[in-house]
């Protein structure tokens, strides 16, 4: 049940996703790019599906161009007429190169299906190499360094940053989870064929969207690092010093009058 990845559970996972950016950040661009991961992810369970079944109109015309093949060889090879002294040097040669064309041309076909799929399969991990890129732009001007030095002086060109600390964290954890989906969804094309070379594309995914992942988590560490000073400070009692403290008052003793 736990042994290979559902993709409509990926798909679930992404739904909810996108309505928890959306009640997060409306009208956010990252929603959109959350909604488009679910898009892709409903396509791949298609390219998936395509893949796991035979393609029955390219075998049926393997098997057919095989037969007709054989029947044309079958032909030939009656018609050939072995003499005492053999074969002459034009003959073999031709015959070598019948047979090197003819493997080759079956070796094309029988290849063909699978080279089809591997095209199909490879142009989905195009697109979310793409994604992962455009999520990497989405958290780029997210930098926690700018609330640590809030003198600093802006510039025309300085991004508009209107997140306090913790819709910060909450914006980058969001787009790391989108990351981590994106690397599910080429593992998922990884569980479906062993073709090596669409191996290794699933591989390069998951090695970009876990580059991307620990930079956005190195800026986050940065934010907790800062919401917990904050809340140790404000938690710390606050101590006055000795010139605010007011001056103690010295009791005088009253001395009763006394009577001759």
């Amino acid at each position: 049940m736990y042994r290979k990845l559902d993709p409509q559970k990926t798909i679930s996972t992404l739904a909810t996703l996108a309505k928890r950016i959306d009640e997060r950040f409306p009208g956010a661009s990252l929603n959109g790019v959350c909604k488009e991961v679910a898009a892709i992810a409903v396509e791949t369970c298609g390219r998936i599906a395509w893949v796991s079944k035979p393609y029955k109109a390219i075998r049926f015309a393997v098997i057919l161009v095989i037969a007709v093949a054989g029947c044309l060889g079958w032909l030939l090879i009656r018609k050939v007429h072995i003499r005492a002294e053999g074969f002459s040097i034009e003959e073999l040669e031709a015959g070598t190169n019948g047979i090197v064309l003819t493997g080759a041309a079956l070796f094309f076909l029988f290849s063909l299906e699978s080279r089809m799929k591997r095209v199909r399969i490879l142009q989905g991990i195009e697109e979310l190499r793409a994604v992962s890129h455009v999520i990497d732009m989405h958290q780029l001007t997210k930098d926690p360094s700018h609330m640590l030095s809030a003198g600093g002086q802006r510039t025309k060109s300085s991004p508009q940053r209107t997140l306090t600390p913790f819709q910060l964290a909450r914006y980058l954890d969001y787009c790391s989870e989108l990351l981590s989906l994106i690397g599910k969804l080429a593992a998922l094309y990884a569980q479906s064929t062993s073709d090596s070379v669409v191996l290794q594309a699933v591989n390069d995914i998951e090695t970009l969207t876990n580059g991307i992942s620990r930079k956005i988590w190195q800026k986050i560490m940065i934010l907790d690092d800062d919401i917990a000073e904050d809340a140790a400070k404000e938690a710390q009692p606050k101590v006055t010093s000795r010139a605010d403290q007011p001056a103690p008052t010295t009791l005088v003793p009253v001395v009763p009058p006394t009577t001759d």
